[in-house]
């Protein structure tokens, strides 16, 4: 009878836990029992370590072969542990040295011929690693590993399980080069806002947003560009910096999905979606679309169309930026740092800002419009009705007349500057952007700008004369010490809170236009 025990990494939200893989092999009739908690993918691994080792060159034992895969109450999902579970029964039977397998954490799946496919969550497990302080090394298909971030200690890239023995006697970490078989981390797309023609409000909507992190609504008719603005945030936003790339790329890693580099994410999903794709979870725990848009964009397009349940789960991750999931199986926590942009039509027909086009009851523009709760909206900072573009827009947009795009770059690129130096002033201040601070209540917001006598002056109206809630009075100032931010002053003036003010003044019930204040 043989025994050997080596380890490798579960999967659980954005975690990779430790598992430890025991092999123990007796004398009976032949049989390959898998025993702690495996789901249907890990017992799979029976004929796949079977063929994959006699396909490699390998001997498999010919009696009873029993492998724990302890913590024995952690689910395990999906095929990552066939490389381990191979392992270890190569040291059981003495064709791997058990002593030196110790210092390596396997993962990989196996095919029939013993070569390795990648498996999602190689990115976690390796950061796993390095943050555990174990001096292990952990092992992961050579296809597999994407350098879109680094880390502090290079895996061990594996193509074959043939190659196994020698991999272990001589390991040479993979340097940090370009996937080889993959495709590489994305790059940002071409620049949508040079192309936007006319629109001064919400362009300096845009501004404000991408300055303070503050989530959007653009209401307006069909074809009035709702969708180009809304691409046009993602090229105001910085580069993602250390941090915030690291946790990006296990969020894509965890999620099986090519990690993007620098380049602030930009989801998009369809009204369709439903309340588990949109939050996360799952069977296996995987995050869902608020997650993959952190530190980035959530374009809900056609806001009112989505079902009101998913969009009512908003509402806390807006809030809190993060999304806790309780299941009978797991308790996971999942970043959800985000800027929502939505966009809807007025109305149903989309013409209820244009008079004698519209052909709704007044009835159902309410209910339409009704579709979005009060409290998702009180969460959301600017509230920006946009209108057609004018004829004479619409020939220089058509004919191409009239367009300086160098210009529209060399804008874009000081903006970018402006925009940086505004969040930066705000990270030195209390370490978040204003969009992400917390209600003042709480404590937890620290200290913001000064407010001008003339400014308290202005919001003391303000309250009184319209209807705003705790919330809305909180997001209203922090709006305006974005705009005194991306101004350059040192207090908030009555100009700024002006403008503020002026982006939540949607006219609901006369067509989705700006009211006057």
């Amino acid at each position: 009878m043989s025994n050997a025990a080596i380890y490798s990494r579960a999967q659980l939200g954005l975690d990779a836990p430790l598992v430890t893989v025991e092999t123990h092999l007796t004398s009976g009739l032949p049989g390959f029992t898998l025993v702690g908690l495996p789901a249907a993918g890990v017992r799979e691994a029976r004929d796949r370590v079977r063929s994959a080792i006699m396909n490699s060159g390998f001997r498999f034992p010919r009696g009873k072969v029993i492998v724990n895969l302890a913590p024995g109450d952690l689910a395990k999902e999906g095929p990552r542990y066939d490389l381990a579970i191979a392992a270890s029964v190569l040291c059981a039977t003495g064709q791997l040295p058990v002593g030196r397998a110790a210092g390596f954490e396997f993962l990989g799946e196996l095919s029939l011929d013993g070569s390795l496919r990648a498996i999602r969550g190689g990115y976690c497990a390796a950061l796993a690693v390095g943050q555990a302080g174990s001096t292990r090394t952990l092992v992961l298909p050579a296809e597999h590993f994407d350098p879109a971030v680094p880390l502090s200690r290079s895996p061990l890239l594996l193509a074959h399980l043939r190659d196994l023995p020698r991999a272990l006697q001589h390991p040479q970490p993979a340097a940090l080069v370009a996937n080889r078989l993959g495709p590489g981390p994305p790059a940002r797309p071409p620049a949508v806002y040079p192309r936007i023609q006319g629109q001064p409000l919400a362009r300096r909507a845009l501004a404000l947003a991408a300055a303070g992190g503050h989530h959007i609504l653009f209401a307006g008719p069909p074809g009035a560009g709702k969708t180009m603005l809304a691409r046009a945030l993602a090229d105001l936003l910085p580069p993602l910096d250390a941090d915030a790339q690291q946790q990006v790329a296990r969020v894509y890693s965890a999620a099986g999905m090519a990690i993007p580099a620098a380049v602030p994410p930009f989801r998009e999903p369809h009204h369709s979606t439903t309340a588990s794709a949109m939050i996360g979870g799952g069977r296996d725990a995987r995050p869902g679309e608020l997650t993959l848009a952190s530190h980035g964009v959530l374009f809900l397009d056609e806001l009112p169309h989505f079902p009101r349940n998913v969009l009512e789960l908003l509402r806390e991750p807006m809030s809190r930026g993060a999304v806790s999931l309780s299941r009978a199986a797991y308790r996971v926590v999942f970043p959800a740092a985000f800027q929502l942009v939505a966009a809807m039509n007025p109305c149903p027909s989309g013409n209820h800002c244009q008079s004698g086009h519209c052909r709704c009851e007044p009835l159902r523009v309410r209910r339409y419009q009704g579709r979005i709760s009060g409290p998702l909206l009180d969460r959301i900072d600017l509230h920006l009705a946009i209108a057609p573009l004018a004829h004479e827009a619409l020939m220089q947009l058509a004919t191409g007349e009239g367009q300086n795009h160098q210009a529209e770059v060399e804008s874009l690129e000081r903006l970018r500057a402006a925009i940086s130096g505004a969040r930066a002033r705000q990270k030195k201040r209390r370490g978040t952007l204003n969009g992400a601070v917390t209600d003042p209540a709480t404590g937890a917001a620290g200290p913001g700008l000064p407010v001008s006598a003339a400014a308290k002056a202005l919001l003391e109206q303000v309250l009184r004369q319209s209807a705003q809630t705790a919330r809305s009075a909180s997001r209203l100032l922090r709006l305006a010490e974005t705009a005194a931010d991306l101004a350059g002053c040192d207090c908030i003036d009555a100009e700024h809170l002006a403008e503020a003010f002026s982006y939540r003044q949607l006219d609901w019930e006369g067509g989705l236009g700006m009211r006057a204040y």
